[in-house]
């Protein structure tokens, strides 16, 4: 099977559901004639033209407003949030719009939108451009929430999430862009809810997001030199979460950890984590343990933001409490 890099696969969901659906249309700060800050939409606006690939002002609030009216009226917007950051300035649209008017139109009115984000550290690209906020849009009834790990997941993730009727927050880590994977040719699609056992283990379970994934499986591989065998699992989606793979899990292994980039405190960890205890608690034979990011803006220097950010080690070192050792 061929290999394409995560920015790639993305940008071929695109181009395919561009192609199959004239109703699908493309917006965002740079996506037309640079093709993306992160070349992801590039080629796009020489296939389909302006007025499907649209370069827009540096003005997300206006942005998300816009792509949720278009959402409302017949069109199935891609809307760009350069880095996930900005996405701050374009909370109202998202979260007090797009999210709300199914219900409060009483169903009359579907928001097929998708917000196309960026986000995580790694790249030293200093504090305003390297958070995880994924937390915030988990916490809000009407969005969907979807984080994939790998180019393979992004591309029919990305499909599934273009074709459905609610507001969907795709984020993609840009630290993964230049990670290949094999990807499958032609027409497939991933379903939301289904996570991925990335590896499988007996000892412990790493429920890990994003770039923790690929993390999480480097630790695993340490570990087992050690005769500790952890299950790795990426949800893929956090909204819709797919429990029952995650519950499965612990009452095999019997000690969790759950691993995101974002800060510790108010993370999704957490809720995982609460879940866990009330509804699997007699399965447990060691509290939950979470590993997240330290509470302090991600530096620009690199030495400081490898200290902020979770890293492989902190992932051994959880496992190895819950272990006892």
């Amino acid at each position: 099977m061929r290999e394409l890099t995560y920015a790639r696969s993305v940008g071929e969901a695109l181009q395919e559901e561009m192609e199959r659906d004239s109703r699908v249309i493309l917006m965002g700060e740079d996506v037309g004639s640079l093709g993306g800050v992160f070349a992801v939409t590039r080629g796009l606006k020489e296939s389909f033209g302006s007025d499907r690939v649209m370069d827009t002002p540096i003005a997300e609030a206006a942005l998300s407003g816009t792509a949720v009216g278009a959402a409302m009226t017949g069109l199935r917007p891609v809307l760009e949030i350069m880095f996930m950051d900005f996405i701050t300035a374009a909370m109202d649209g998202i979260v007090n719009q797009a999210a709300k008017m199914r219900y409060m139109s009483g169903g009359r009115f579907a928001v097929p939108l998708v917000v196309r984000t960026q986000s995580g550290a790694g790249t030293h690209h200093g504090p305003q451009h390297s958070q995880s906020l994924e937390n915030w849009f988990v916490h809000i009834p009407g969005l969907l929430v979807v984080m994939p790990s790998n180019g393979k997941d992004a591309k029919g993730l990305l499909k599934t999430a273009i074709r459905d009727d609610n507001p969907v927050v795709f984020i993609e880590n840009k630290k993964l862009y230049n990670t290949k994977c094999e990807v499958p040719e032609g027409e497939y699609l991933i379903p939301f809810g289904q996570a991925h056992i990335a590896r499988e283990g007996t000892g412990a379970t790493l429920v890990a997001t994003g770039r923790m994934v690929h993390l999480g499986l480097e630790a695993a591989e340490q570990l087992a030199a050690e005769g500790v065998d952890v299950e790795v699992i990426d949800p893929r989606t956090l909204v819709p979460l797919d429990k029952e793979t995650i519950a499965s899990s612990v009452r095999k292994t019997h000690r969790v950890v759950v691993a995101h980039e974002a800060t510790l405190r108010g993370g999704w960890g957490g809720e995982v984590a609460s879940w866990i205890a009330e509804e699997l608690f007699d399965y447990l034979d060691a509290p939950v343990c979470r590993v997240g990011a330290k509470e302090a803006p991600i530096p620009f220097t690199p030495v400081l933001e490898d200290i902020v950010v979770p890293t492989t080690i902190d992932l051994v070192a959880a496992v190895r409490k819950l272990m006892g050792s």
